[in-house]
């Protein structure tokens, strides 16, 4: 192997990310005043914008998801002598940062505030240092092919086979690295398709008032649940890109698309207006009060994503409300009054819920032993108040319950009432259940999902539709 030194990317080649991105969507939850000023930093060049923007806060160099085989790679290649250059269009700053946390790098070269060195600067600034064919390349997109063209190697890193072929025209291609795999079940994941469950609570409304059995209900209700889904899904991805440094500290949440880089984060920003819009033509279709309802659930999302998730106990409360809004929007869908029984059984089970999730997430901040999650206005020694918190919101929703089945509304739908109570044993082994596998630590990050994989808590929601059923029609003999 020559002496040449090979010159390695940052963005999509070192990292499965991109800086820029990243600061942009930092700057935009930590201080948005400032991110209105990007269009107008944009106006002055790149160089600038991205100056400023990594001056703006401060990153973890430590938990960025970096491309660990081609790291591996970078390694040997040192070891045998050869010059490693970092060479990127981020800022010096944050090329610094990196450079210093992998300790593989025997120089860096990045844009300045002055020049972004990207494209044709990037290949300008490497031929006037090392001459033409004087240096080896590790590039990944299409603005690397000027780089290609004065190189005498290249190295393909996460590029497609279009790109590797323009690049193969360039020079003679030394390696390739794989580009990680991004099909269908990747996308399941970035709109979270296991979290529409949630949006099922629609179809609370209609089976409590028994009007399951009128088809021109489930027309109206059907369409909700798309615009709700289309909607949660568009969230879930903001809130995602705003979380990026938070998942990547956490043991599972590392491995969500935007937080391990398998999917870009711009393709995130575009998904997130297209996926609104979807939502608001469905939901504009429904009629009623829907669209008010589901205007309100995104914009306490959006609440929750920017602040609210950050304070203690507020966090837990929205998330009780986020989910209780559903019923009720499934309520609106319908035009359907909603029972005041309903509604505050749904508040304090989420509620109990809610606090499940965040006790489960401090048991795993305990356990990696950190003493604070980040993120979040928790301390990891906050864990057994929650516990208690959330104990008590459980069963003083099975308080309500029993309230209820003592009400006038129970005899008016159903023909056997006090069969009904048989739904307070279930409830109360169900939220006790919950409770001892968190305290086990068993627990998923969300209970939902974590209870329509569950057996013993599928048996408890069959037996108590069933108590319900039996108790609406009376026992056949």
């Amino acid at each position: 192997m020559g002496a040449l030194p090979l010159i390695i990317d940052l963005d999509g080649t070192l990292i499965h990310t991109d800086m820029l991105h990243e600061s942009a969507l930092r700057a935009v939850r930590d201080n948005p005043v400032e991110a209105l000023r990007i269009p107008y930093l944009l106006t002055h060049g790149k160089a600038v914008l991205k100056r400023r923007l990594a001056q703006g806060g401060s990153f973890d160099a430590t938990s960025l998801p970096y491309n660990t085989a081609f790291i591996e790679w970078l390694k040997q290649q040192r070891s045998a002598g050869r010059k490693l250059i970092l060479c990127t269009a981020s800022d010096r700053l944050i090329a610094d940062a990196i450079a210093d946390h992998l300790g593989v790098f025997d120089e860096v070269m990045a844009s300045d505030g002055v020049v972004n060195l990207a494209g044709e600067n990037k290949a300008a600034a490497l031929v006037d240092r090392f001459g033409r064919a004087g240096y080896d390349y590790a590039g990944n997109s299409r603005a690397d092919l000027p780089v290609w063209r004065h190189a005498r190697r290249a190295v393909i890193v996460n590029a497609p086979a279009n790109l590797a072929r323009a690049a193969a025209d360039c020079c003679e291609v030394e390696r390739s690295f794989a580009a990680p795999d991004a099909g269908l079940n990747v996308w399941r994941r970035v709109l979270r398709v296991h979290q529409w469950l949630k949006n099922l609570l629609l179809f609370v409304p209609l089976f409590a008032a028994h009007q399951f059995a009128d088809p021109e209900h489930w027309v109206p209700l059907m369409l909700a649940f798309v615009a709700f889904s289309l909607c949660a899904s568009s969230v879930y991805i903001a809130n995602d890109l705003l979380d990026l440094e938070s998942d990547r500290q956490h043991p599972r949440k590392r491995n969500r698309p935007f937080a391990s880089g398998a999917v870009p984060a711009w393709q995130g920003v575009l998904c997130v207006p297209l996926l609104l819009l979807a939502s608001a033509g469905v939901a504009w279709h429904v009629g009623g009060n829907f669209f008010v309802w589901l205007a309100g659930y995104f914009a306490l999302t959006c609440a929750y994503s920017w602040l609210l998730k950050r304070l203690m106990l507020v966090d837990c409360l929205a998330l009780a409300v986020l989910y209780t809004l559903r019923i009720i929007a499934g309520a609106a869908a319908l035009s359907m009054p909603l029972s005041f029984w309903l509604l505050a059984f749904s508040v304090f089970l989420f509620l109990s819920l809610a606090y499940v999730k965040r006790y489960a997430e401090l048991q795993v901040q305990v356990l990696h032993g950190n003493k604070k999650a980040h993120g979040r206005g928790y301390y990891t020694s906050d864990a057994p108040l929650i516990q208690i918190l959330g104990v008590c919101s459980g069963y003083a929703a099975l308080v309500v319950l029993a309230l209820y089945l003592n009400s006038e509304a129970v005899l008016m739908l159903y023909r056997s009432p006090e069969i009904v109570w048989g739904s307070v044993p279930v409830m109360l082994f169900w939220v006790s259940w919950m409770w001892m596998k968190a305290h086990r630590g068993h627990m998923h990050d969300d209970p939902l999902v974590f209870a329509v994989k569950d057996k013993a808590s599928l048996l408890a929601g069959g037996c108590f539709a069933a108590v319900l059923a039996v108790g609406a029609v009376g026992w056949p003999w």
